[in-house]
């Protein structure tokens, strides 16, 4: 049976575990919000650190708190930082109250308490972890950063490995030409390197926009305190803290243009996820793509072979599937769901206060993390090592009849059309019905259907 301290907030007194570093009011927000048993990401616990270690540097330096307890809770900050099990201190479920202020108290209570112990003096996790700051604009800085450094840490260059895996596997396929298919039925042919092009663009308009959101997602709600006006804070202290907090990160942090916008709303945030759902619905188109090109491989497309990775069934042998190209659709989905939150949870910027923040900030981090997660798979385990079923190619190239495509200038459509109905009933290479229907030689036929010409120049 675990051993209890008393605790002790505004509220009065509670029994809290007694080797727990947090304090009363991380205890009543356990107590109150028994809900999914989930945290808030380490990401934004991670942030939330280190813009209490920023804040304390900004403070001790403007001698808003004591120069020894600033030093002992920035030191206390950085050193959960190095801890690779730190997110036992931070138990508060993501449902809890809208604002987060039970997560903020949890970092200041944790830190007032190591920086206590640090420092040998009392430390408050409100007068001295918290001075210049409210749950107000803390978590809603903590959200920007923490997507920030997931964004341009993990998820930028992820999708930029795979932009060039897929740029560099369409170079190695430059000569193979296969089938074509709209409406998933046979079309006139191209270049695999085409085919993998248009998979590349979407990759890199992804990464472009991505791009084109970052300063927004960079710049903080910090300073604005309870409803914006920036109340209890140093006048010189966002300034300082951005310079600390963008020194510790490598980031370009700024200041919110207008606090009041930063804190009643999450446009921003609902940009930045906006974004990373089409992202994933271009991972799920080419997910998909992969899919079906490795479908088979006796009774499908059969086009390429995905690398095997696990045997595919429980009960028929020797079966394997296209396992990475369905944990991307998967994770796919999942960002798809949480933009679909994020967008309900943006609206609750109820006057001066948005009121969801913890569940825009799980689902926000859970989407970047994915996301960077599976596009390494994608292009390391299924794109990069794929090979391709060249006589399967060849053979379906052979029998396509949409080829006649290419004589509609010469004999015209409806002739065309004729043709392919033929070669479709007759199960015979379009060439072969257009000989017999046309005055065209086999030399002409041979080089107006050419399927590598017929491709354009590489």
């Amino acid at each position: 049976m675990s051993n209890f301290r008393t605790e002790k907030d505004s509220m009065g007194e509670l029994q809290v575990p007694e080797d727990a570093l947090y304090g009363a009011q991380t205890q009543r927000a356990i107590n109150n919000f028994p809900v999914s048993g989930q945290t808030l990401p380490p990401a934004f616990i991670r942030a939330l650190l280190i813009i209490k270690a920023a804040a304390a540097k900004a403070n001790r330096e403007l001698e808003v708190v004591p120069s020894d307890i600033g030093v002992a809770i920035e030191q206390s900050a950085l050193k959960l930082l190095d801890d690779s099990d730190f997110m036992q201190h931070f138990p508060v479920d993501v449902y809890q109250t809208g604002s987060g202020t039970s997560s903020n108290m949890n970092a200041n209570e944790v830190l007032a308490h190591l920086a206590s112990e640090r420092s040998g003096k009392a430390v408050s996790p409100n007068d001295h972890v918290n001075a210049g700051q409210s749950s107000n604009d803390t978590i809603p800085s903590a959200i920007h950063l923490s997507a920030s450094l997931l964004l341009a840490e993990e998820l930028l260059p992820a999708l930029e490995h795979l932009a060039q895996v897929i740029g560099d596997k369409g170079e190695s396929l430059k000569d193979v030409v296969k089938t074509g298919r709209t409406h998933l039925m046979d079309a006139m042919p191209l270049r695999m390197d085409q085919a993998l092009s248009g998979w590349q663009t979407q990759i890199l308009q992804n990464i472009h926009a991505l791009k084109q959101i970052q300063p927004a997602i960079q710049s903080l709600a910090q300073g604005g305190t309870a409803v914006g006006t920036g109340v209890n804070a140093h006048p010189q202290f966002v300034e300082l803290f951005l310079r600390e907090l963008s020194s510790m990160t490598g980031l370009q942090l700024t200041k919110a243009e207008n606090y009041f916008a930063h804190m009643s709303s999450q446009d921003i945030a609902v940009s930045l996820s906006g974004q990373l759902k089409t992202t994933a619905v271009s991972l799920m188109k080419i997910a998909n793509d992969l899919r079906w090109m490795n479908s088979g491989p006796l009774a499908g497309l059969g086009e390429i072979e995905l690398q095997a990775l696990q045997p595919g069934s429980s009960i028929m042998p020797g079966k394997v599937n296209p396992v990475i190209p369905e944990s991307a659709a998967m994770v796919a989905a999942e960002v798809i769901g949480n933009d679909a939150t994020i967008t309900i949870a943006g609206q609750a910027g109820n006057f001066e206060l948005n009121v969801m923040l913890p569940v825009v900030a799980k689902n926000l981090c859970e989407s970047l993390q994915l996301l960077a997660n599976v596009s390494r798979l994608l292009a390391d385990k299924a794109i990069a090592p794929f090979t391709v079923n060249q006589d399967h190619l060849n053979e379906s190239l052979g029998r396509n009849p949409i080829l006649v495509t290419a004589l509609n200038p010469v004999i015209g459509y409806l002739k065309a059309a004729a043709i392919a109905k033929q070669a479709y009933k007759e199960k015979r290479p379009v060439i072969d019905i257009a000989l017999e229907q046309t005055d065209l030689s086999r030399a002409e036929l041979e080089e107006l259907l050419d399927p590598r010409k017929l491709a354009g120049p590489a």
